[in-house]
């Protein structure tokens, strides 16, 4: 469910504040709050003649489009509150105040809502009884919505409308006429499609909680909306799908010349288009990039097109939806000739922080030569020397541990949910694993390095997070100080051996961290381990120490580590999650040797 819980209470104070801080990201522009209207700075404007071109709606749609006023993009922005479109009197004061007066025209671009296009219209109209020039492009891009069911109101306006924004920005920016910059973007709206999918509705701030949960039922548990406009209109289905099956339907509504009742624009395999992915705005952006991925894989399998620009965001937004819109442009001649043609525009600078495409043309069109792949699994950078261990007996001590440390997993990650993030125990279980799989289906030489180089290199790829860092710096570090003593003859590595590189490690280790027995963390087991491996020679030994240094963390206050800012007593009733794992691979490890 998108989250009831908001920063401002009153919606009204929330919208002035937002497009109050518009200004603050972009010193050129000014702020009329009286109208809700963000403007260019008349100081701000090389050439005041040039065409004017202006957009605007209800707010809760940021960064569309207060945040797209700015040079190469709108002139200025009419907002109204959340969700609802300004008044005729907003858009009338925008069009005789607040543009240069030496524009020679305007161009209005609306997203085909029946308010907005109603409230721009009228005045659009008081505007040119008063002798302007203004032209006005309605975008209705939405195919969630077919013919039959759209009827006379024809498609919703979606997030195609920061194309046909950007695209006529750059135009007027360029010199253009009103004519052809309103040409050209009702061009781009003819081969506009949109359509939209969510998770969940989105909840405006100032209404209740209970709304909230109505909104969430009205869609059901575990179902993603299609069609889903961009004010909480309901969409053309509800299904249960993961992201390639929504990606399936999405496109096939977009592209599918067969629905009749969708194919509003003929787009074929081998056209050139552009494809936008607009964020709702509660979509994380690592989830929104993985969508981006899988759409460019579909329209390639299953369509045949390779988007000739792809541009992902926020763009044209609904407060906190957690959804997104694919849009897709067909590309079409301007007729303005060069340095006029859509993806020209559409590259064209913009000092408008809603337009977040940063790429340049020259790097969309520079042919790159295809990077050899490197084989991982076939990469010989495995480090061997003169130091020799029984394999068999490698095997089974690791064994031995690995399957301790694995069994008391469960009880690990319950110590690490208590004081911790609750993955302590899935990290080492995961490394276990990934060392267990070597050891039985790798040839394990009787070369110590080797082996060490190649558990170290597991653990690396297998272990995340704060442990698996320390674990993976430790064990190169100890590969290097077992290298340092090699000889030129094939040599047994004894413990005492062992227990000098394990020493030189642990201060290898300590440049890196400044943890200490006494802080809470694994080093409570390690550094006694070593310790008393190295003034005994004895494994078993060490392994017990390492045990009594685990328990000791049970009542002690941690001083590295996230369960620094965890509250609570928990750390009282368990000792460290790490130690405690570390303790029990060491003692399943000497009850082998």
């Amino acid at each position: 469910m998108a989250t009831a819980k908001h920063y401002f209470d009153d919606p009204n104070k929330a919208v002035l504040l937002g497009l109050r801080g518009v200004t603050l990201t972009n010193p050129s522009l000014l702020f009329d709050e009286k109208n809700k209207i963000i403007y260019r700075h008349p100081s701000s404007i090389a050439s005041p003649k040039n065409v004017s071109v202006i957009c605007g709606g209800g707010s809760g749609h940021e960064p569309g489009f207060s945040a797209f006023v700015g040079q190469g993009a709108l002139t200025a922005c009419v907002a109204g509150t959340i969700f609802a479109s300004p008044s005729a009197q907003q858009v009338q004061a925008c069009l005789s105040q607040r543009l240069p007066a030496e524009t020679e025209g305007v161009v209005v671009v609306v997203t085909n809502y029946t308010g907005d296009v109603l409230n721009f219209g009228m005045g659009i109209e008081k505007a040119r009884a008063m002798g302007k020039k203004i032209e006005m492009v309605v975008v209705a891009d939405d195919v969630g919505v077919g013919r039959a069911k759209g009827g006379k109101v024809g498609r919703r306006g979606l997030s195609g409308t920061a194309l046909v924004v950007k695209i006529c920005g750059a135009l007027a920016e360029a010199g253009a006429s009103a004519n052809d910059c309103a040409k050209v973007g009702r061009l781009v709206v003819d081969n506009l499609v949109s359509v939209g999918a969510s998770l969940s509705r989105v909840h405006v701030p100032g209404k209740s909680l209970e709304e909230a949960k109505d909104e969430e039922e009205r869609l059901g548990p575990g179902l993603v909306e299609i069609g889903m406009g961009i004010h909480n209109e309901p969409g053309c289905e509800k299904v249960k799908t993961d992201l390639p099956g929504l990606v399936k339907i999405m496109l096939a509504q977009l592209l599918n010349q067969i629905d009749k009742d969708r194919a509003y624009v003929k787009i074929e395999k081998g056209d050139d288009t552009v494809l936008l992915i607009n964020n709702f705005g509660g979509t994380s952006n690592l989830e929104l990039s993985g969508a981006v991925t899988e759409i460019v894989n579909q329209l390639d399998r299953y369509y045949g097109l390779h988007p000739r620009r792809i541009i992902s965001g926020t763009f044209f937004g609904s407060l906190n939806g957690p959804g997104f819109i694919i849009s897709i442009l067909k590309l079409a001649d301007t007729g303005l000739g060069s340095g006029k043609s859509i993806l020209e525009l559409l590259d064209a600078p913009a000092e408008a922080t809603g337009w977040s495409a940063s790429v340049r043309s020259e790097t969309w069109e520079k042919k790159y030569r295809q990077v050899e792949a490197i084989d991982e699994e076939g990469r010989n950078d495995q480090r061997s020397s003169n130091l020799k261990l029984d394999p068999s007996m490698l095997k089974s001590s690791l064994r031995s541990g690995l399957d301790k440390l694995i069994s008391c997993e469960a009880e690990v990650t319950r110590y690490d949910s208590i004081v911790g993030d609750g993955d302590c125990g899935v990290g080492l279980k995961r490394g276990a694993e990934g060392i267990i799989r070597y050891l039985e289906e790798d040839d394990v030489t009787a070369d110590a390095l080797s082996s060490l180089s190649a558990i170290a290199n597991i653990v690396e790829s297998t272990m995340d997070g704060t442990s698996g860092a320390l674990y993976a710096i430790f064990l190169n570090a100890l590969a290097a100080n077992i290298r340092k003593q090699d000889s030129a003859n094939l040599t047994d590595l004894t413990p005492s051996m062992w227990a000098h590189a394990l020493s030189e490690s642990l201060q290898a280790l300590g440049v890196y961290t400044p943890a200490q027995p006494g802080d809470r963390t694994l080093m409570d087991a390690l550094v006694p381990f070593i310790e008393t491996l190295k003034a005994t020679g004895n494994t078993k030994q060490a392994a017990e120490a390492a045990k009594r240094g685990a328990e000791n963390t049970k009542g002690m206050k941690a001083s590295l580590g996230r369960s620094v800012y965890v509250g609570g007593e928990g750390h009282k009733e368990v000792p460290d999650p790490g130690a405690y794992g570390l303790s029990q691979f060491l003692i399943g490890l000497a009850e082998a040797l």
